[in-house]
């Protein structure tokens, strides 16, 4: 079964924020007490609900079901590309049985400025759909593992928490419609928006890689953010600086590794998001329209 553990700078992200979250709680105002009702609002139980919404068996075998995060007023957590300063959701599925893989199928996100720092993530819920493929067809599936995910209103702190469930072979559970709307909060693909033809030019920095692409696309609305996602989880990547003329839409972004050496890079694993207004598009690949 594949878990999707934790990569090295994931982990390090953890042990970062693990250490931030000491550094936080001397943020919060020493006057809230540990019983007080102020200094409550910041246990993690009380910011977070995090369960498994069972869902369906898809026709082709596969099962959609969906994580919830219930936040509490004022709260927010990040996208899987969480901007300056987020924390991206870490997943570990140990534990599970009679599964195979797991796509997870991000709805469009918010983009989040305050005082000139961009993040990109959910306000009040996030409801993740998830296609789970079985290793046996026709059998329940045991989904059981562990996130770890930042969460941040006037300060920002990392959580962990496990979750599990069994999820039928047959029949529908019961939050499948709201499973259905977020699916239909999707990102249209680069079809559906009209993605005409692309390019990226590739070229080394003194650390790493310099992407500059270049789209055909409407416009997606008013204030439009684009994101640049390699395949390597590993890579930093620079907030993305856009332009457009008419319908040409220019981006580039700088990627370090973390070796901080130039480096080689498929166009086919650059993944571009462009967002704007509640609506986004999603282009797989940097290799014609997707």
């Amino acid at each position: 079964m594949k878990t999707y553990p934790l990569s090295p700078t994931r982990r390090l992200w953890r042990s970062l924020v693990l250490a931030l979250s000491v550094t936080l709680s001397a943020l919060i105002p020493a006057s809230l007490s540990a019983g007080s009702h102020d200094a409550a609002a910041y246990a993690p139980k009380n910011i977070a609900q995090i369960d498994i919404l069972p869902g369906w068996r898809l026709p082709d075998g596969r099962h959609m079901a969906a994580l919830r995060i219930r936040l509490a007023d004022g709260w927010k957590t990040y996208w899987r590309a969480p901007g300056e300063g987020g924390i991206p959701p870490s997943f570990d599925w140990a534990g599970s049985r009679n599964m195979d893989s797991v796509r997870m199928l991000w709805p469009t996100p918010e983009v989040f400025d305050p005082d000139g720092l961009r993040t990109i993530g959910y306000a009040d819920e996030l409801i993740l759909p998830l296609a789970i493929s079985p290793r046996r067809d026709g059998e329940a599936i045991t989904i059981k593992g562990r996130v770890a995910l930042g969460v941040c209103r006037d300060v920002c702190m990392p959580m962990e928490t496990s979750f599990d469930a069994v999820l039928p072979a047959s029949g529908e559970a019961a939050g499948s419609e709201a499973i259905r709307a977020a699916l239909a909060r999707m990102p249209q693909s680069g079809a559906e928006a009209g993605l005409g033809e692309i390019s990226c030019d590739v070229e080394p920095i003194a650390d790493g890689l310099r992407i500059t692409a270049r789209l055909s696309l409407p416009r997606v609305g008013q204030g439009e953010v684009a994101v640049i996602e390699p395949a390597d989880q590993e890579i930093w990547v620079s907030p993305t600086e856009l332009s457009r003329e008419g319908n040409i839409l220019t981006l580039v972004s700088d990627l370090v590794p973390p070796n901080g050496k130039p480096f080689l890079l498929s166009r086919s694993d650059i993944r571009i998001t462009v967002l704007a207004g509640g609506k986004g598009v999603d282009i797989a690949s940097c290799v014609g329209a997707s």
